[in-house]
């Protein structure tokens, strides 16, 4: 092994980390928090954004540049030296510490069951029980939402996550090893602690607009994996393109608009966030049951993903 490359030198041994990863990811629940590197990285950024307190807008930024840039930088040498130190210890030790660091870098099977937990709570009639489930998906205030708005958000959530959760992960992977999927998580982190706007408005620019430009690609893979799923399960794939490609500049962020008007279209229910947009305003409002078909869906983005992501893996080992 070339002591800077991020990756194992055989390609097939790249390819079952993807693998195993996966695989544990859908038998295991999430590792304890005390051992978790995205919760160590929510820690770091926690004590990092205090020296901001105070600070003016001009110098706010320029730290948020810093951080936008450091914090990924550590975690990705970080992951670095961790991938020398694996293949020091053989394959095998290899194959299993790195899918495990891996798996830590995205979920599919926990953005499914926050979803659903959403979903038995509408079912269920316990609003309240809804809105507080709901906190696991998104960051807005769900106090005063009806349960169509509450069923929206986790729909949104979820056709969101299909990029952020699993397929940028796998893809950064897939081009730079480990140190690239960490590297991204990272980088998500920081815009969903500080990337917005209010109090870490230029603080968070940076890494708002750098989680912006990873995910420019990967999002509208997402969109087209979820038009891909939607044909795979009988939905209209014409209403999903339709939605997607009149409506996806409605929200705020460049990218998520894609796969939310995409899942709005194929579902063909109206997905609302109060004060900011409607994507699908003429179609019905959404149920419960509708979140589950939004699950259906990601679960099948994540398998038409993961083949994708294996093929680029392929295609950089052998070149």
């Amino acid at each position: 092994m070339t002591w800077w490359l991020p990756w194992h030198p055989d390609w097939y041994i790249n390819l079952a980390v993807l693998l195993i990863a996966l695989t544990l990811d859908i038998l295991l629940p999430e590792p304890p928090n005390a051992v978790h590197p995205v919760v160590l990285m929510g820690k770091i950024i926690s004590v990092l954004e205090r020296f901001a307190v105070g600070m003016g807008n001009t110098v706010a930024f320029l730290l948020g540049v810093v951080i936008a840039v450091a914090v990924p930088a550590l975690f990705a040498a970080a992951a670095w030296l961790a991938v020398i130190a694996l293949f020091a210890l053989g394959d095998i030790l290899f194959l299993i510490g790195t899918a495990v660091l891996m798996k830590t870098t995205f979920t599919v099977r926990g953005l499914a069951n926050a979803a659903r937990e959403t979903q038995r709570s509408i079912e269920d009639a316990d609003i309240h029980l809804a809105r507080r489930s709901l906190q696991g998906l998104v960051s807005r205030d769900a106090a005063d939402l009806s349960k169509p708005l509450v069923a929206a958000a986790a729909i949104e959530s979820v056709a969101e996550n299909t990029t952020d959760s699993f397929i940028a992960p796998w893809l950064a992977f897939a081009l730079l090893g480990l140190p690239g999927a960490f590297a991204y998580r990272a980088v998500n982190t920081l815009d969903s602690m500080i990337g917005y706007r209010g109090k870490y408005e230029y603080l968070g620019k940076a890494s708002a607009r750098l989680d912006d430009l990873l995910n420019l690609i990967p999002a509208r893979i997402s969109a087209g994996l979820l038009l891909m799923a939607g044909a795979l399960s009988g939905f209209s794939t014409r209403e999903g393109w339709r939605t997607a490609l009149r409506q996806h500049r409605r929200t705020s962020s460049p990218n998520a608009g894609w796969t939310i008007a995409a899942m709005a279209g194929l579902l063909s229910v109206s997905l609302e966030k109060p004060g900011h947009y409607i994507i699908g305003e003429n179609y019905r409002e959404p149920k419960a049951s509708h979140i589950g078909k939004a699950v259906r869906l990601a679960y099948i983005v994540s398998a038409l993903g993961i083949v994708i992501s294996m093929g680029v893996t392929i295609s950089f080992g052998l070149s």
